[in-house]
């Protein structure tokens, strides 16, 4: 069954909470750490509680440590403005900064940039403390050296109103997140240092344990989701055992393990070895007595991203999900038809695509050739921007199948649509953001440049999260028929486009390559 967008249709979906009656949660919720205060959202009917701390400051001499506690509070603490963005080092970085989210719309102005930044963000349309309603914890995209979860297109209200608590927080980014040193690893307890931002996805999931009831929400109807870096977080969170029993289900975009195209995770050893060269000759202490802006000017080249840390990530983690080894969760997944354009791709020469096919590629660079030829410039820079497309597409699919290999439901996405103003851009990475979470740019402002195609798309695909978040199944009266993962339909997936429908993602052949690709990969 596919479903037209043409015509603005609205649906009606039982998840959806109508009317403009006040939320009813109890102002202040009591929290472990303390008393807080929040707002009402726009009509009333959703309350909003932001800049909590779900943990200590990762200042002074818990700069590059496993996250503390948060500290008590007497009274009661006004939860009514976002904490301040983690800043990665050098500058804002990434997505998030001056208030520009995700679709390029712009909001108010971000908050500034500091370490003391691991604050947690709840949106709840839950009437009572037992309301048990399922709960969304959202993981931002940013490279892993920007963004925040106060990022204006991740507004949690619209979804909040179709039945579900949202939660965003901030992860530490750049060299504060994601350095790993030799030093570090001796003291941490854990023979492990470089992953402080999937540590803080951890500390995060424990507080939405402890006290995401007190905001209505059930901590045993858990989903996280994030999206590019935020979906590799995601995905190195179902595959660690550190995240058994923090959540129930999952979903990723535009990401997983490997991050956006093939190849192996790098290990504790060499993220030691980059940390050593980023440091120079400062020790950990001289580090940690330097101020943020002294960090940043001293220690340069850090690689931000998730290691091999023999802790939090214990292994490669193709092999964990090979081996069915990762947290046994439903999954949602997929990716976006234009993924390249958002980095710039396709400008590339015909010699240089042939060479890159031949050093990547080696023996079966002539089979990568007849799929994506390069017999001139603008072939090439066209192959290149569907090589793209299909190798994230690809490692989604992978995913699918071996979460379905696992026993779990996996539920394959392919978003399509070209947002309005995006011209040769296309379905690019983050197009598929505001539709998700029924945000148009501007944050529904009058001037958002929205079809009632767009609108409708929104409702559909937002209900379609919902309906996976509250059920594990995303499937819902009135929505074209989404068949979960399985070997009969493997080139195909759910397609947000023009058209709602389950049909052809990715052509087989082109899966069948990447198959081979990774196997000799994981050989190396």
């Amino acid at each position: 069954m596919k479903q037209s967008l043409k015509p603005l249709c609205l649906l009606s979906f039982a998840l959806i909470l109508t009317g403009t009656m006040a939320a009813a949660i109890p102002d202040p919720v009591r929290l472990e750490s303390g008393s807080v205060s929040g707002i009402t959202g726009t009509d009333g009917s959703i309350q909003i509680f932001k800049g909590i701390p779900f943990a200590a400051p990762p200042v002074g001499d818990l700069r590059w440590r496993a996250p503390q506690p948060a500290a008590q509070w007497e009274g009661v603490r006004k939860a009514e403005q976002f904490g301040p963005n983690c800043t990665a080092g050098g500058g804002p970085g990434g997505r998030g900064g001056k208030g520009k989210g995700p679709a390029g719309d712009k909001g108010p102005a971000a908050p500034a940039a500091s370490e003391d930044c691991l604050y947690v963000n709840v949106w709840t349309p839950a009437k009572a403390a037992g309301d048990r309603l399922p709960v969304m914890v959202w993981t931002y995209g940013g490279a892993f050296t920007g963004g925040s979860g106060s990022v204006p297109g991740y507004d949690g209200e619209a979804l909040a109103k179709k039945g579900i608590v949202v939660v965003t927080y901030n992860y530490r980014l750049g060299i504060f997140g994601f350095l790993a040193h030799p030093e570090l690893t001796k003291e941490s307890g854990h023979n492990a240092s470089g992953n402080y931002g999937l540590m803080d996805l951890a500390a995060v999931l424990r507080w939405v344990q402890k006290n995401i009831a007190a905001f209505g929400g059930d901590p045993r109807k858990v989903t996280i989701d994030g999206e590019s870096a935020g979906a590799m977080l995601v995905a190195s969170m179902v595959g660690s055992p550190e995240g058994k029993g923090l959540f129930q289900r999952a979903i990723a975009q535009s990401g997983a393990w490997m991050g956006l195209s093939i190849g192996k995770m790098r290990t504790l050893e060499q993220a030691e070895e980059a940390g050593k060269r980023a440091a120079g000759t400062h020790s950990i202490a001289e580090l940690r007595a330097m101020s943020t802006q002294e960090v940043a000017q001293n220690v340069t080249g850090v690689q931000a991203g998730v290691i091999v840390d023999g802790w939090m990530v214990p292994e490669d983690q193709s092999l964990t999900f090979a081996k069915g080894k990762q947290n046994d969760v439903d999954v949602l997944i997929g990716s976006n038809q234009d993924e390249g354009t958002f980095f710039g791709g396709g400008t590339t020469t015909a010699d240089s695509a042939k060479n890159r096919a031949r050093q990547t590629y080696a023996d079966l660079s002539d089979d990568f050739l007849k799929l994506y030829p390069a017999s001139t410039d603008a072939e090439a820079g066209a192959s290149g921007l569907m090589r793209s497309r299909d190798e994230t597409g690809w490692h989604m699919r992978t995913w699918a199948q071996m979460q379905a290999k696992r026993g779990k439901k996996a539920y394959l996405y392919y978003f399509t649509h070209v947002p309005p103003g995006n011209g040769a851009r296309g379905a690019t990475h983050t197009a598929e953001l505001p539709y998700m979470f029924n945000n148009p740019p501007g944050n529904g402002s009058p001037n958002s440049t929205w079809t009632d195609m767009d609108r409708k798309l929104a409702d559909m695909m937002s209900s379609y999260w919902v309906n996976f978040i509250a059920t594990g199944d995303p499937n819902g009266k009135g929505l074209p028929a989404w068949q979960a993962y399985s070997a009969k339909n493997d080139s195909q997936a759910m397609v947000f486009g023009d058209t709602v429908q389950f049909g052809p993602q990715i052509e087989a052949p082109r899966l069948a390559f990447f198959d081979r690709y990774y196997a000799v990969v994981q050989k190396r």
